[in-house]
């Protein structure tokens, strides 16, 4: 289906705008009628801007149909109803856009992404998730040494590489070793971070700078891979890699703010309104708030203030970090405190296999090994530290990606409910990539919110080849239970988990229904676990807001809340469910007041960057980048 583009039609067009208008009373479920103010009137009762001839998705269940919205001048929904009576709120100086059929509705709720993180890993050179050859992955990491200043950064300049697969070398089951990075020519320090965020592989000299032998033991929540000899094979799993990443040099902070006021803009042209920062300490606090102090943040965000496994077994002591925290940067504009973040474990795909399963992990070939994975925060401890978070009011929310680390975290949510008498603590389990079916009830049950990244709902390698061997089929039709989850009564909120995957926002919706997206190799049990379209909507929007406690706020197209919403250049409720990956944002707006207008330059560059990073390959994906180094690093980017 071909999907017609069309520029915004603004003040200029108001004339033709207004007598276009027709309908019935206005109103939006459940509210009243606002008060119409004369036409050609300024002030409290005239709107600033009115989106008309939409197709406006309200995202409230049962809702009359909406044509047009109002936005009041103290930027909250004035009015959402029929054309003609929001056509009284014209005034003077209100702008008029024609939606031309196509849709609006609330803007996107990222409830688990790493924005800060995207603007970081935008300063240095990405493999893009390739799947290469040991030769080819050399090549392309040559490459970078010369585009990272050749010869006059030796011999003590990092090079610091993102985007690296972890299971991406060829012939498939190729273990990387330092020995291949040594093979480089150059002395350099060398570090390849895995896309997933929990694995980093670096050279010799990277080790040595590190501090880690063979006598370092494993940190609490990590672990540093040995080969058959006990010495450092050069891999670093989850919280192990903060032994090496501690020594590499941080990029100025006039840098950092650049490159993240960028990706920020990104995801304003993306739709995205809120978001949930799923890894945040003082570093990031403080890049915030010069952020906002130059004015370049767009969206409203929820830190989620990490702990880490030592902190998890000292609620007193955690309690009083992230008060003193809040403390220090509640007054940042833009910013809303209440919750923290903990990893119960860490991913569950071959090689890494340390994401907490109730049952081992098999051999490939169907036999059961003595691996269950690693459960990073006891049960007991989880337990006692969501009782002091909650009774305090903070929310928690848990890295779960295996199904005793879900378990884990519902059973701590259970003991803190119990002890502190907390009945909407509004916790919540993120990722839920294996949930077990004896589990599903108790979300609804407990108050817990469903935090699921369905971009990784398909047949990929990433699914298929490095997970199916390794599980076996009864456990793997439960990946990621989306309806399974809703139809037990769990409120479904949705992420992005940017940039351990791409920002896609409109193929993250597309795939939670179809379960294949634009990328997969075929649908994930979508005739199992596949959600309508409404509810794919509603979970980025409404099912996040409630998560983040700020449904009374935005998540839906309704009177009195704040006017955070998107303009689409297309109707996402009824074009082919496959055309919703090519969605393009025409305007974002948070609290009336316009992030993105993708006729603007601002606008034009955010939104080409995105097509950029769309048309390269995504991390899930593992395609190669043969031959294309350049592609890979993104240095052609303007």
């Amino acid at each position: 289906m071909e999907v017609k583009k069309s520029a915004l039609s603004r003040r200029g067009l108001l004339a033709a705008g207004a007598a276009g208008l027709a309908g019935a009373a206005v109103g939006t479920a459940g509210a009243a009628p606002a008060a119409a103010a004369p036409a050609g009137a300024r002030g409290a009762g005239s709107a600033s801007l009115i989106i008309h001839n939409a197709q406006v998705f309200t995202g409230v269940p049962g809702a009359r149909p909406v044509e047009a919205v109002a936005v009041g001048r103290d930027g909250r929904i004035l009015a959402a109803g029929t054309g003609s009576a929001v056509r009284r709120l014209i005034g003077r100086d209100t702008e008029v856009v024609n939606a031309r059929g196509n849709t609006v509705m609330s803007g996107i709720h990222d409830g688990h992404v790493h924005p800060l993180g995207a603007g970081d890993r935008s300063l240095r050179p990405s493999l893009e998730g390739a799947e290469t050859t040991v030769a080819e992955l050399q090549e392309i990491l040559r490459g970078f040494l010369a585009d990272t200043g050749g010869a006059g950064a030796e011999p003590d300049t990092w090079l610091v590489v993102e985007d690296w697969n972890p299971v991406g070398l060829l012939p498939t089951g190729t273990a990387p070793h330092h020995a291949m990075l040594d093979a480089l020519p150059t002395r350099r320090p060398v570090a390849l971070v895995g896309g997933d965020g929990h694995n980093l592989w670096a050279n010799r000299r990277a080790l040595e700078i590190a501090g880690i032998t063979a006598a370092t033991p494993d940190p609490v929540g990590g672990k540093i891979v040995k080969g058959a000899d006990g010495k450092p094979t050069g891999v670093l799993k989850d919280d192990a890699q903060g032994l090496l990443t501690r020594h590499v040099p941080e990029p100025t902070t006039a840098e950092l703010v650049a490159a993240c006021a960028k990706v920020l803009a990104e995801a304003a042209a993306s739709g995205v309104t809120t978001m949930m920062d799923a890894l945040v300490g003082r570093h990031e606090l403080e890049l915030y708030r010069e952020l906002a102090r130059a004015g370049k943040l767009p969206q409203r965000i929820v830190p989620a203030i990490r702990l880490d496994a030592a902190q998890a077994k000292d609620p007193a002591g955690s309690l009083a970090y992230a008060r003193g925290l809040r403390k220090e940067f509640e007054g940042v504009r833009g910013l809303r405190f209440g919750m923290v973040k903990v990893f119960l474990d860490g991913v569950i795909e071959y090689p890494a296999q340390t994401a907490a399963l109730l049952e081992p992990y098999l051999d490939g070939n169907g036999k059961p090994t003595s691996n269950r994975g690693e459960l990073y925060v006891s049960g007991r401890a989880y337990g006692k530290l969501a009782a002091a978070f909650n009774r305090a009011g903070w929310q928690m929310h848990a890295h779960g990606l295996g199904d005793r680390a879900v378990r884990t975290a519902l059973d701590g949510y259970a003991y803190a409910r119990k002890v502190t008498g907390r009945t909407d603590a509004r916790n919540a389990v993120a990722h839920l990539q294996l949930v077990d079916p004896a589990d599903l009830r108790r979300f609804a049950q407990l108050g817990v919110a469903a935090c699921l990244q369905l971009q990784w709902a398909a047949q990929d390698t990433w699914t298929m080849d490095a997970l199916l061997p390794y599980i076996g089929p009864e456990r793997h039709r439960w990946m990621y239970p989306a309806r399974s989850l809703e139809k037990a009564g769990a409120r479904l909120a949705g992420g992005s988990d940017w940039p351990v995957d791409a920002l896609q926002v409109w193929n993250q919706i597309r795939t939670a229904v179809d379960r294949k997206g634009a990328h997969g190799d075929g649908p994930l049990y979508r005739e199992l676990e596949g959600l309508s379209r409404a509810s794919a909507l509603r979970m980025h929007t409404s099912g996040t807001a409630w998560q983040l406690r700020q449904e009374r706020l935005t998540g839906t197209v309704e009177r009195g809340k704040a006017a955070d919403l998107v303009l689409l250049d297309r109707d996402v409720t009824r074009c082919p469910v496959k055309d919703v990956s090519g969605t393009q944002v025409e305007l974002t707006l948070v609290g009336g007041r316009a992030v993105h207008d993708a006729h603007s330059a601002t606008g034009r560059a955010a939104a080409a960057r995105l097509a950029r990073a769309a048309a390269g390959p995504r991390p899930a994906s593992y395609a190669a980048v043969h031959g294309g180094r350049h592609r890979a690093c993104g240095c052609t980017e303007q």
